[in-house]
């Protein structure tokens, strides 16, 4: 039995839409006219993840967001723990799911479940939904038969990193806001209010000081040429991205980021937090380590990260161990290295790298708590600092008048 995705009228002419189990397309539409509705469209769903085809996805196969997939996770989970099959548990998250994409997804997993093929080949239908970490876990877990356990981690893990994304926005925020506001009111006063003050000043032809005509200048600098200002900026940005996209120049970028001292210093921690996260949840779930570091390989940000575990990886095959493996590339904290070599050396690699992500998080929104509690009062300070020179320009020649008049 397939999923189908379909539109239908209903006997007052009412536009819905959704997902049915039928034999095939045919027996679909039969089963619609039998509720009382008159099919539009019926498309399998297992076509929705292919790039291009005619279904109810039009921009390529349904992908589902980091919070649904966190969420989707953990259900699975509790589903399978209570003893449901994977079947029944499909079902029921399909009852559960409010958004279509994510419908058609677990739809599109249970038909090819039913279909007689393995959890892990159904994920890989959906790749762009679920990460390589996910399915190679699954594997794992279907090999071992302990697919429920392994599902509770990934929930585990999925919630730890979504947790790190949201600090470390929510610590980001507050100087994002106080940022934009202040060069909002910076705009405005350079032109709206500095014009019609200037006027007055240009009117009486006094000589005026130089940081009164340095701002008259600006001033009619981002009156004429702001829109195109503007579209420089965008078009910079949008060109870095555009340029970034290839490999070797984004990693000649990334490579200067991490000499940086102290944002170099966040991004490598936060690459090996998800490194390790990664890394723990693998071998806990019984993946080869060589396996294992291909997939943790693939969650890493930047490519000289990525660069270095692809040569551990290649040592690690020839006998070296991995603590001295990944110690040799000096790309990765010493943190790490020292607690995967005394995992290696105890026979407790998972609980010590575990341990490791642990301590890396803790230490990385610490940092980020510190850096953004410096870069309110900075921004502040800087940005006091441009209004009050605005300020002086507009207050110079006011005072020079007062001289003069007396």
């Amino acid at each position: 039995m397939a999923a189908f995705n379909y539109r239908a009228l209903d006997a007052d002419g009412k536009e819905s839409a959704g997902i049915v189990d039928a034999e095939s397309g045919h027996a679909a539409r039969s089963t619609l006219r039998s509720r009382g509705l008159f099919p539009l469209h019926v498309d399998d769903v297992a076509q929705a993840r292919q790039p291009g085809s005619h279904g109810n996805s039009r921009f390529g196969p349904p992908q589902l967001r980091a919070a649904e997939l966190c969420l989707l996770t953990r259900q699975w989970s509790t589903l399978l723990i209570s003893g449901l099959t994977m079947e029944q548990s499909l079902s029921a998250l399909l009852d559960q799911a409010e958004r279509e994409a994510v419908r058609q997804v677990v739809a599109g997993v249970r038909a090819e479940i039913v279909g007689g093929y393995s959890l892990r080949v159904a994920l890989d239908r959906y790749a762009t939904s679920f990460p390589m970490i996910y399915r190679a876990s699954i594997a794992a877990g279907e090999k071992s038969g302990e697919l429920p356990t392994v599902m509770s981690q990934l929930a585990d893990y999925l919630e730890q990193r979504s947790a790190l994304r949201q600090k470390t926005l929510q610590a980001l925020l507050y100087p994002l806001i106080v940022g934009a506001v202040a060069l909002l009111v910076v705009i405005g006063l350079m032109t709206y209010v500095v014009p019609q003050v200037v006027t007055v000043f240009q009117q009486s032809k006094q000589a005026l000081p130089w940081l009164t005509r340095a701002l008259i200048l600006l001033s009619a600098f981002l009156r004429q040429f702001g829109w195109l200002l503007a579209g420089l900026i965008g078009a910079a940005v949008i060109g870095l991205r555009s340029a970034l996209r290839n490999e070797d120049l984004r990693r000649r970028w990334d490579a200067r980021l991490l000499r940086l001292p102290v944002l170099g210093r966040q991004l490598r921690a936060l690459d090996a937090t998800r490194f390790a996260s990664t890394l723990a949840i693998l071998v806990g779930s019984g993946v080869p380590l060589l396996s294992a570091l291909d997939a943790g390989r693939q969650v890493l940000t930047r490519l000289p990260l990525r660069d270095a575990v692809g040569e551990a990886s290649a040592r690690v095959r020839e006998g070296m161990p991995l603590a001295k493996a990944l110690g040799q590339t000096r790309q990765f904290p010493a943190l790490l290295v020292h607690m995967i070599a005394s995992g290696e050396a105890t026979g407790q690699l998972r609980p010590l790298l575990e341990r490791a992500a642990r301590l890396q998080q803790t230490e990385l929104e610490s940092r980020t708590v510190v850096l953004t509690s410096l870069m309110e009062p900075l921004l502040l300070l800087f940005m006091g600092g441009v209004v009050l020179l605005i300020v002086l320009a507009v207050m110079q020649p006011i005072i020079e008048i007062n001289h003069l008049m007396r």
